[in-house]
């Protein structure tokens, strides 16, 4: 390498950790640690702020760091391990002593970035850290999976919170986070629903198609569609097969190949059984509102199944794995605390007859869950901006 990509390097690195650092996010009021033998994967739908979020993190360690984005244009004739190895030189020339603190963005488009990767884990007493992240998770989980099992840490980022989005947007509403969501630029956009479209096609084409091999992406945009307009609902692979013309294992790959890319997020059936849980269908959220409304077709879409995908986002923030119930009701979601079960419903106007049979049912098959907790347009705005918890203490 050149003494001048050495200097693009130095560049690159001065523009990122002077920028302006946007909206604080709130995953970073969580602890978190970084280790030299953990690479720390920042996954997250495309735009939602995963760069942001890099730089922030690196401020907040107040200490000289090494960042560079991968997919600079100036960088594009280097693009392989040995353009790594020189970005570690510059850094460690410049501060020798450690810890040193490699901050990768886009780090897909390096060739071979996961198996040099690998090698720098397996150097000890180096105190090198890596904290990464790429637009496509599904590459992300794939590759370090592959290749770094056991040896990386996920961070989950999604769109703008309630609360972070009141950040950006004093004087706006819940109503109008409820229209706009929380992807970062359309916000201040002039056409944010028009800039939120194009993001919709860039997830399904450059994030989506060529890792389900799909012959063309309107099949996906057509499946992304169909389950943003029943949001909230079970989903059938075998009646979307039958609506697109596609087999029901082809869908399944397809919405696998979305939830990947974070376009979706599955809710999967609560039951012990893995068996049952196989079997039975999953519901799917959008992963922001903002999108779902610039999106979707379908007219009067049911504001309680709005209001539930913010409630479903809220508790996957904190809790990941978050399900369904069905009886002959259905509780909208569930999730496993330290307490024990939680039941959850969700309505517009607040619970309904169906609601509190659901909640019998579901005490009965599991007489040790907690009490039901309700959610509404009363009560929505409190929890999402004082984080009070929708669970028992746990």
């Amino acid at each position: 390498m050149t003494e001048s990509i050495k200097q693009t390097l130095l560049e690159i690195q001065l523009e990122n950790t002077s920028s302006d650092q946007g909206i604080p996010r709130e995953i970073l009021k969580r602890p978190f640690t970084l280790a030299p033998d953990i690479v720390t994967a920042i996954r997250g739908v495309r735009r939602c702020g995963k760069s942001t979020l890099m730089r922030q993190m690196a401020l907040a360690l107040k200490r000289p760091v090494s960042f560079i984005n991968f997919e600079d244009p100036r960088l594009s004739d280097h693009l392989d391990h040995r353009l790594l190895d020189v970005m570690v030189k510059v850094h460690e020339e410049a501060n020798p002593k450690g810890p040193h603190y490699y901050f990768m963005d886009e780090v897909q488009s390096v060739d071979d970035w996961e198996k040099w990767l690998h090698v720098q884990l397996e150097k000890r007493g180096r105190q090198r850290h890596f904290i990464i992240s790429g637009s496509n998770a599904t590459l992300l989980g794939g590759k370090l999976g592959t290749a770094l099992t056991g040896r990386h840490l996920d961070i989950e980022l999604f769109p703008f919170s309630f609360s972070e989005y009141k950040l950006l947007k004093p004087s706006s509403t819940f109503d109008d986070y409820f229209l706009e969501g929380g992807f970062p630029r359309p916000l201040t956009h002039e056409n944010g629903p028009a800039l939120l479209r194009e993001y919709f096609n860039d997830i399904i084409d450059r994030d989506v198609r060529r890792h389900v091999a799909a012959r063309s992406s309107e099949a996906l945009r057509q499946i992304a569609k169909a389950v943003f307009e029943s949001t909230g609902s079970e989903t059938s692979f075998r009646k979307l097969a039958n609506c697109f013309d596609l087999t029901p294992d082809t869908v399944k790959t397809y919405l696998d190949g979305l939830a990947g890319a974070y376009l979706i997020l599955p809710c999967p059936y609560f039951t012990y059984s893995e068996r049952q849980r196989a079997v039975r269908p999953k519901k799917y959220y959008p992963i922001d509102l903002g999108l779902h409304t610039a999106v979707a077709t379908k007219t009067g879409v049911d504001k309680g199944k709005k209001l539930e995908t913010l409630v479903f986002h809220h508790l996957r923030k904190t809790y990941q794995e978050v399900h369904y119930w069905r009886g002959t009701k259905e509780v909208d979601l569930v999730v496993e605390t330290r307490n024990g079960l939680q039941p959850i419903q969700v309505s517009w106007e607040g619970m309904k007859e169906r609601h509190s049979m659901a909640a019998n049912e579901f005490k009965e098959k599991f007489p040790k869950s907690l009490p039901v907790r309700s959610v509404d347009r009363n009560n929505i705005e409190k929890i999402l901006t004082e984080k009070l918890s929708l669970t028992a203490k746990d």
